[in-house]
């Protein structure tokens, strides 16, 4: 479980950073009314490695034996500001506390 917990924890933060760019771009476009281009190219870039973390979820949650429910929540948390900080941190105690399977 080791080998697919390293690609989601790097995932997770990249994907969250990415989101909060992305946030800060769209309050500087439709709050303060400033359009900054980068915030296409980081919209698109984010959903690109939101799919990679996807994939990352789906690897380290077969590999956990996690149940579909709760893999789907981990995988909504890449689409809520802050929450795949959370998300990371709470996958990574559950999956150290997990003994190893023989």
């Amino acid at each position: 479980m080791e080998s697919a917990l390293k690609p989601f924890r790097v995932l997770a933060y990249i994907v969250g950073v990415m989101l909060l760019v992305l946030c800060l771009g769209m309050v500087l476009k439709y709050v303060v009314g400033v359009e900054w281009w980068p915030s296409l190219v980081i919209a698109q870039i984010h959903g690109f490695l939101y799919m990679i973390y996807l994939v990352t979820v789906m690897n380290l949650g077969m590999k956990a034996r996690w149940s579909w429910p709760y893999m789907l929540g981990i995988m909504l948390g890449g689409t809520v500001p802050f929450l795949s900080f959370y998300v990371e941190r709470r996958v990574t105690q559950r999956v150290h506390a997990t003994p190893a399977a023989a």
